[in-house]
């Protein structure tokens, strides 16, 4: 895949980059340079090379999936002005 001056100027305006002609001429060059370099890495061969997340081995810490109230509840409200049962109080805003 390569890509062309139309392209560039085509993904720079969809992410509101102002590139000026000089600019994207470079850039042309460099996504290609980019893109050949993707394609090299589609060239390996990784059959049977195991995915990992780290170069190191390591265990993920994992917690237990249970739902709990957090024992937060008097902490939050604490600095508000008006609370009842741990829930704000707000002044009326709709008659």
């Amino acid at each position: 895949m390569s890509v062309d001056l139309q392209t560039v100027k085509r993904v720079a305006r969809l992410a509101r980059i102002a590139v000026s002609e000089e600019d994207a001429e470079r850039m042309t060059g460099e996504l290609n340079a980019i893109l050949g370099f993707v394609e090299q890495l589609n060239e390996v061969d990784v059959s049977g090379v195991e995915p990992m997340t780290s170069v190191t081995p390591m265990e993920m810490k994992k917690r237990q999936d249970v739902v709990t109230d957090g024992s937060k509840a008097a902490d939050i409200v604490a600095n508000a002005p008006a609370t009842e049962e741990n829930f704000f109080l707000v002044p009326k805003v709709v008659e």
